[in-house]
């Protein structure tokens, strides 16, 4: 009875220290050894993997099938680049090497929308992970296939952006290489597979290219040969069917990267939903969107579909007409009697005051343009034109009205020649008659005497 309790105990320990192994491998996420024994995907499933980035430059594409090895670091580094917009050349390729990530990673912090879109498709780039670390001649054989595809398309050719070389192989094996037509300038190209890798039907001219491009991006600061992240040292060897860094074949990062987090998840792949299924490129899968050039957003990277396009534009409601201020007149409508200061309907608008004499232009200097305080009502005593006649009608006897300001006349003479008061009709008024005087009464008669 005391072994088997003895037993018992041993047993409760050893689960006890086993356990936390366990979720420990667990939370660690496969081993790059789980992700080679993964069985690999049908090569027209593995055609439907590829066509997006099958015709990128050699090297642009190295990087991309070799950092697929590690979708948690894919997502940790397109996390880094939305957090550090402002880095580009030579700043980000340092800021990215003192990060630790590996060398394709390094190399591709320059192409930021590529690691936008390998981050929006994580799945699928997860899967060329595995398929590349399991085979790197299936996806060698499928790169080569879907480029010959697009050659006989008559989609890939060489441009002002690239440049395509068609090579015989001494097996009789076609090859298709693509190089950056400048060596300092790389251009991503923008394709739609359900396009590029279908002839035309007969009969049928294409009239713009299937294949645009995006801006040139310079790879100066990538220039180098001392470092195993420089552009010179990728490519493809198409013959051993193996890609290379770093001037050697690829078999694993020699310090490879490790995620403090690795919390990334492989789903489960449905082959309906991507182009090419079943091994058919004119296949459009439902609410399929062709490709469109990824936008790099703030936030937390995950599955979202690329190209998506912004919400439209909601309409704008047009703004209130602003009325013109009332102190100001409006020469186009006719003014009407207010009261109001300041309006055109007021008698005794640009009349001098009482005592003062009137300025040779008709104006007075000492009055503002807005009456300060506040507007006196009309008919109340405080109006200065209180009791004035109106035009055209006459002065009342004994009172000395000055004459109401008209007007300045028009002068046709040389610019800048001084006006002359006197020849000013202002003081005079226009079309007045004179006003009318009382005639002195008669005396009375005396009578005469006889």
């Amino acid at each position: 009875m005391a072994r088997e309790g003895i037993a018992i105990m041993l047993s409760k320990i050893r689960s006890i220290l086993i356990s936390p192994l366990i979720v420990l491998m667990l939370l660690q996420g496969p081993s790059p050894l789980v992700w080679a024994q993964a069985a690999a995907p049908a090569p027209e499933q593995l055609d439907q993997l590829l066509a997006p980035v099958a015709l990128y430059p050699d090297a642009l594409l190295s990087q991309i099938t070799t950092a697929s090895t590690n979708p948690q670091e894919i997502l940790d580094v397109n996390a880094w680049l939305q957090a550090n917009p402002g880095l580009t050349g030579a700043a980000v390729t340092d800021a990215a090497e003192k990060q630790g990530f590996d060398p394709a990673f390094i190399a591709l912090v320059n192409f930021p929308t590529v690691v936008s879109m390998m981050a929006d498709h994580i799945d699928d780039y997860a899967a060329i992970g595995q398929a590349f670390s399991a085979d790197q001649d299936a996806v060698t054989a499928s790169i080569q296939r879907l480029r010959a595809q697009a050659y006989d398309s008559g989609a890939l050719r060489s441009s002002g952006q690239q440049r395509v070389e068609v090579q015989q192989q001494p097996a009789g094996q076609t090859i298709y290489v693509i190089q950056p037509a400048n060596p300092q300038v790389v251009y991503v190209p923008q394709y739609d597979p359900t396009v590029v890798y279908v002839r035309p039907a007969s009969g049928v001219i294409v009239a713009t290219p299937r294949i645009s491009f995006s801006v040139g991006i310079g790879i100066g600061a990538l220039l180098v040969d001392d470092q195993p992240w420089g552009w010179g040292g990728w490519g493809w060897n198409w013959g051993a069917r193996r890609a290379y860094y770093n001037h050697g074949y690829w078999s694993g990062w020699r310090n490879p990267y490790r995620p403090l987090h690795r919390w990334y998840r492989a789903r489960p792949i449905v082959w309906a939903n991507r182009p090419g299924y079943r091994g058919n490129w004119g296949y459009r899968p439902p609410h399929y969107r062709p490709p469109s050039p990824p936008v790099v957003k703030p936030g937390h990277p995950g599955n979202r579909p690329i190209g998506r396009r912004p919400p439209p534009a909601k309409p704008t409601t047009p703004e209130k007409p602003v009325w013109p201020n009332p102190t100001k007149p409006i020469p186009d409508r006719p003014s009407r009697p207010s009261g109001k200061p300041g309006t055109p309907s007021r008698p005794d608008q640009g009349q001098p005051r009482q005592g003062q004499p009137i300025p040779p232009n008709g104006t007075d200097p000492d009055r503002p343009n807005r009456p300060s305080g506040p507007p006196a009502k009309p008919g109340t005593p405080s109006r200065p034109d209180q009791g004035q006649p109106r035009t055209g009608q006459p002065t009342a006897q004994g009172q000395n009205q000055p004459a109401p300001k008209q007007p300045p006349a028009p002068q046709f003479g040389k610019p800048g020649a001084p006006s002359q008061p006197k020849s000013m009709p202002m003081s005079r008024p226009q079309n007045r008659k004179p006003a009318l005087q009382p005639k002195p009464e008669a005396p009375p008669e005396t009578p005469q005497t006889s």
